[in-house]
């Protein structure tokens, strides 16, 4: 079967192609993949090439398929699965396999199996470590957002609070306590806030920042602070760009400090802010990944041995994480869409993917069965002036403020004839 992928041959060297895939084996699976949201991620692997950790060392002649926040339809089952896996089936993929120590993952480090593609194919480990998951909820970009929400949700997940009397780990941020996302406008930000009201160890208070403050009033239209109020949590977007920004964050707490801090930007002296903002006890996590292998920043160890404070990082998320991304976003709990500012097809895969940091906004979401320049969900209303389709899906999202909804994909698959 001919698929259309985008592969990397090396640094910023993507290139769309048409090719064979193989016949699948019976320990595989052969998919449609239907959308699949450009991650960060992706944009530092393209930027290092096969220095990144997770490409392989011939991609010059071996390209890799890109992409691993994706979605669709099973088209064909090997024998091997054929008492799990349907045909017909919809799926979301965990990609953070670590399958026998391997750092090979889909859409980083194998030649058929990637989310940027009109079709793919699984390896047998997608399956044995049960990383492909039924998706039946309504929308496919919903399960491609799972990906990164998994990620969210794993961060909350992993965080940690002590216990003087038996040293035992209380898992999760504190209940009841004070949430600091910092740099938290962009899209994994916002995925934090809309899962931090629903947690089951539900703050007294999340604090969102940043310096831009056209980031901060989008951020506040997708996700009120009446919203907030009305789910039992006090939401404050606070710009940090003033020299006393430090002063006034504590201030919010009443000096009590932040018992739990996500940074959500690489930047040396947030990271080191968020450290001095910490409660009694606080907990950081280090969301952020950086580029550079030697990236540091300086911590107060007199507060870790005095006061408790701890600091870890996280990346990725576990197939519990995953699957309960899917289920509340299912459910209505959580929106991903807030995660969404642009829509494209396949052809706009590879140069969205090296230019990710110049373009604005938020998650850039790719159909990839279809051909559609990559473009800003506010420009649908200027488009929409001389185009049908971009008039249809601006007053669609028009009526779910502004975001992008399971409405308008079907809109999308019905203009472009999208065979599901």
């Amino acid at each position: 079967m001919k698929t259309r992928a985008v592969r990397m041959y090396g640094e910023m060297d993507l290139r769309l192609e048409e090719f064979e895939l193989p016949d699948i084996k019976d320990d595989e699976i052969l998919v449609k993949i239907i959308s699949d949201s450009i991650c960060m991620s992706t944009y530092k692997l393209a930027k290092q090439g096969k220095k990144h950790k997770r490409a392989p060392q011939d991609i010059d002649v071996n390209p890799v398929i890109t992409g691993h926040e994706c979605s669709g339809v099973i088209v064909k089952v090997g024998d091997k699965w054929k008492d799990k896996y349907k045909e017909g089936d919809k799926w979301a993929l965990q990609p953070a396999l670590n399958y026998m120590g391997s750092l090979d993952s889909p859409g980083y480090s194998y030649r058929f199996c990637g989310g940027d593609a009109t079709y793919c194919i699984m390896p047998h480990e997608v399956m044995e470590l049960d990383a492909l998951l039924p998706y039946n909820g309504e929308a496919f970009y919903q399960a491609s957002l799972g990906e990164p929400m998994s990620c969210v949700i794993g961060g909350y997940h992993a965080n940690y609070h002590t216990n003087k009397k038996n040293y035992e780990h209380a898992m999760g941020t504190k209940e009841g306590g004070n949430i600091l996302i910092m740099g938290g406008c962009g899209p994994m930000g916002l995925g934090a806030v809309s899962y931090g009201l629903q947690f089951e160890n539900k703050p007294r208070m999340i604090v969102v920042t940043d310096v831009d403050d056209a980031k901060l009033e989008r951020a506040a239209s997708v996700i009120s602070t009446q919203e907030a109020k009305e789910m039992g949590v006090e939401l404050i977007y606070f710009n940090s760009s003033g020299d006393d920004a430090e002063e006034k964050l504590m201030e919010l707490t009443e000096g009590h400090g932040f018992d739990d801090v996500f940074v959500y930007i690489p930047v040396r002296s947030v990271a080191e802010m968020g450290d001095r903002l910490l409660a009694f006890d606080g907990c950081m996590n280090f969301f952020a990944g950086p580029t550079d292998s030697k990236f540091m920043a300086d911590i107060n160890l007199y507060n870790a041995h005095y006061t408790s404070t701890h600091i870890l990082g996280t990346t990725g998320g576990n197939n519990d994480d995953l699957l309960e991304a899917l289920e509340l976003a299912a459910a209505g709990r959580i929106n991903p869409s807030v995660m969404v500012t642009h829509v494209g097809g396949l052809d706009a895969a590879a140069d969205t993917t090296c230019r990710l940091p110049e373009i604005p906004g938020g998650k850039k979401l790719i159909y990839t069965q279809i051909d559609m320049p990559l473009t800003a969900i506010d420009d649908f209303g200027e488009l929409g002036k001389s185009d049908p389709l971009y008039k249809r899906l601006d007053e669609c999202c028009k009526a779910h403020r502004g975001l992008w909804n399971p409405e308008a994909e079907k809109i999308l698959f019905e203009h472009f004839n999208v065979e599901i």
